[in-house]
């Protein structure tokens, strides 16, 4: 689903465009503006539904094969973050070791040591964020982990806090190339603003309805 990024200062504007618009029950970040055209809105974490500011306390992890990402983000900023690394892809077939067990096995040393590395890749990932919920209530988890190394993350023997289903955790809906730090504020950067999705088909008449909104200072 395409989608646009609304700055905080224009929210309001867009809204005034849609005076019968509804919240979504499900979820009070996320606003249906229209349903045909089906357009909505996700609200930057740092505001409420009535856009006054809130003080939410969550966190962003973002984990790759050999890569990954946490942060702690207060007040709409981020005031810890950590980066992991390690080795686990075979390097002469670029596969990454996780993959290649599922078809191969592990007898081999450096498939061993490849299994081993990533065991406790994910164990610094859980101890970090153990450290982030034993210190802090967190409201929202913005998450991104690819199915396969899922297990991992949630078998591991330093325990995730929080669940597979966790009802805090919001899915990521972006690919994100390398789980850096660079990624990492990239995220933050989109929690920080408001999202409108709408459909590809409603492209033009989108177009046509920021342009309103984004010149209506020059007017």
């Amino acid at each position: 689903m395409p989608q646009r990024i609304i700055p905080i200062e224009k929210i309001e504007t867009l809204l005034e465009k849609f005076p019968d618009h509804k919240e979504e029950v499900e979820n009070a970040q996320n606003r249906v503006l229209s349903a045909e055209p089906h357009y909505t809105l996700r609200l930057p974490w740092h505001l409420n539904a009535d856009l006054s500011r809130n003080h939410v306390v969550y966190v962003i992890c973002i984990i790759q094969t050999e890569s990954a990402s946490v942060a702690l983000v207060k007040n709409g900023k981020i005031v810890d973050h950590k980066t992991f690394s390690t080795y686990a892809v075979r390097k002469k077939q670029g596969k990454s070791q996780i993959k290649y067990l599922k078809t191969r096995g592990k007898s081999k040393a450096g498939s061993r040591l490849r299994l081993a590395n990533t065991l406790n890749f994910f164990e610094h990932i859980n101890e970090r964020l153990e450290v982030y919920f034993k210190e802090n209530n967190i409201e929202r988890i913005a998450f991104s982990c690819s199915k396969i190394l899922l297990p991992y993350l949630f078998t591991s023997k330093v325990k995730c806090p929080f669940e597979k289903k966790d009802e805090r955790i919001y899915k990521i809906p972006k690919h994100i190339p390398n789980a850096n730090f660079e990624d990492l504020q990239q995220i933050h950067k989109s929690l920080s603003k408001a999202e409108f999705s709408f459909e590809e088909k409603d492209l033009e008449a989108v177009d046509l309805l920021l342009s309103s909104i984004f010149n209506k200072d020059e007017d």
